[in-house]
């Protein structure tokens, strides 16, 4: 039987890809301390997702509660087993936290995963290492584009050559990354050296928004779960600058996790792809709002602020292109509609 290693295995992207692979006869061993009730608060936790893994694939998921940091705990499973997969989401995920810990948000970003890449090439070299990195590596790069403002949303004109959304081409120098945004960047380039450099099979994917039924939305992080979460029980929500027009793309964490089985299947060495919801999936803050408000029969309770976050994106839609021409077999599942009526029924239910 093949074995995955994948972090943070009770988030959203690492319950899925546990899901996921186990179906496809894969055991997994997964890592999660549960860092993200630290993060964001008791709210957050993953405690009970860790629990239904466990309970529902008794023998084909083996979890260890380690912190990605410590190079021993690590060392030590890599040492036990030899993976044929390695998929790393654990990671600190807010832009605006990052700031109050740089030193936690840097170690577990960028060192954690140097960890993770040594021991893959001492242990396991010819397994696939996939990244779940972030469209913030290209920093405040895309609100330099020409945008113009719209009634929901701002836009780009659609003669212009991101209009169908941004490519790997964008460089991600000379920009306000943030300080979560540097720590990405920093494994990113890891990442991709790692594959080059010693020859592994490694690949970055630059997500837009991830998401999902799953997703523990918090205020710093998983907007569209937090929203619906916020209107569904009349809770406010604060909108930071650009008028609540900026705009998203929404990728569901099945499609993403499909993405990264399509990889594993026909793997490149130091590879990078903006993965995201495209122009097949994206969507404003405010449209957001109305769609949440008529499907829940709610109003939102809406704070604006005039200030934005710093660094944040006023409009960003990843190109899947690049992807697509590499893996033409792999497409979408999920559309906005359909991601965000799953959000629906999750808060109700």
């Amino acid at each position: 039987m093949k074995k995955a290693l994948i972090t943070g295995s009770c988030g959203l992207i690492g319950s899925e890809a546990v899901r996921f692979f186990i179906e496809k006869d894969f055991e997994v061993v997964g890592i999660d301390n549960d860092m993200r009730s630290y993060f964001f608060g008791e709210a957050a936790s993953t405690a009970d997702i860790r629990e239904a893994l466990s309970r529902e694939f008794k023998y084909k998921y083996i979890h260890k509660s380690v912190d990605i940091r410590d190079k021993p705990e690590v060392e030590e499973i890599f040492k036990k087993f030899s993976f044929d997969l390695i998929i790393h989401t654990a990671a600190q995920p807010s832009h605006d936290w990052a700031a109050r810990e740089p030193f936690t948000d840097f170690e577990i970003n960028a060192n954690g995963t140097l960890n993770l890449l040594e021991y893959t090439r001492l242990y396991s070299p010819q397994a696939v290492f996939i990244f779940t990195s972030t469209n913030k590596v290209y920093g405040d790069t895309p609100n330099r584009l020409p945008l113009i403002e719209k009634d929901t949303r701002w836009e780009l004109p659609k003669n212009h050559k991101f209009y169908e959304g941004i490519d790997e081409s964008m460089s991600i120098d000379a920009s306000l990354h943030s300080l979560f945004g540097a720590s990405k960047v920093a494994s990113d380039i890891l990442v991709q050296e790692y594959g080059r450099y010693f020859n592994l099979k490694t690949a970055s994917f630059r997500g837009g928004c991830l998401t999902g039924p799953l997703h523990k939305g918090a205020e710093l992080h998983g907007f569209l779960a937090y929203l619906c979460k916020c209107i569904a029980k009349e809770q406010k929500y604060k909108i930071y600058g650009y008028k609540g027009k900026q705009v998203r793309d929404n990728i569901h964490s099945y499609d993403l996790v499909n993405a990264f089985w399509h990889f594993y299947l026909n793997p490149k060495k130091g590879e990078v792809y903006n993965i995201g919801g495209s122009r097949h999936s994206n969507i404003s803050m405010k449209e957001a709002i109305s769609y949440f408000e008529k499907a829940l029969g709610k109003l939102a309770k809406i704070e604006y602020s005039k200030v934005n976050r710093k660094g944040d994106h006023i409009w960003y839609i990843s190109s899947v292109d690049k992807f697509k021409s590499h893996y033409p077999d792999w497409n979408y599942k999920y559309d906005i509609d359909s991601i965000m009526d799953e959000i629906c029924k999750k808060q109700k239910a």
